[in-house]
């Protein structure tokens, strides 16, 4: 708070006119930064489709937001703008016979997903492949352990023939998806 009131030039008993603490100043930056679920421009006849899009809307605002990976951890007050988010997500569920609670779960699965690769993505920096900088360090370690690592060392070998293309977001969306589809499956049969 302190540090808020000498960048607006205030004093931090004057933040507290507009806000009664820390965790509603953070739950106003996170409204304001990651603001409301976007319009949809193209409408998705499937669940599938609109978690997918809406995964990557998602990770797009993290994306330009890091420190939001931060304020949106464990319970805490959240605003209208963030509940659009989760509305959307959850939403997109709807008559697909899951019930609320492992809607719920879906999304938080999904978030997850999201967050994990935007952390990624934000260790290795604006011009950095997480996977591919993996790959080479672990090259080095293969070249001189790899007996003791077989199967590590087919696999790092198989992932350097895409030549350290970073797969990882899609492959985890695709499993988590697919895992949705077919509990899905099972309670409309």
């Amino acid at each position: 708070m302190h540090r808020v009131a000498a960048q607006l030039g205030v004093t931090k008993m004057a933040l507290y006119r507009y806000v009664p603490g820390k965790a509603e100043l953070v739950a106003l930056m996170v409204e304001t930064a990651i603001g409301p679920y976007p319009p949809v421009k193209v409408r998705h006849s499937g669940w599938r489709e609109q978690l997918e899009e809406w995964a990557g809307q998602l990770f797009d605002v993290f994306r330009r937001h890091p420190w939001a990976l931060d304020a949106t951890v464990g319970p805490r007050i959240m605003g209208p703008a963030e509940l659009s988010w989760l509305e959307h997500a959850v939403s997109a569920l709807d008559g697909t016979g899951l019930s609320g609670a492992e809607r719920m779960d879906a999304a938080a699965l999904l978030v997850g997903h999201v967050r994990g690769i935007t952390q990624q993505a934000r260790a290795t920096g604006p011009a950095g492949n997480p996977e591919a900088q993996l790959g080479a360090l672990l090259g080095d370690l293969m070249q001189a352990h790899g007996e003791r690592f077989p199967a590590l060392t087919a696999a790092l070998t198989s992932a350097a023939r895409s030549h350290g293309q970073d797969q990882a977001w899609e492959f985890g969306l695709q499993r988590i998806l697919d895992g949705l589809a077919a509990l899905i499956d099972r309670r409309v049969r």
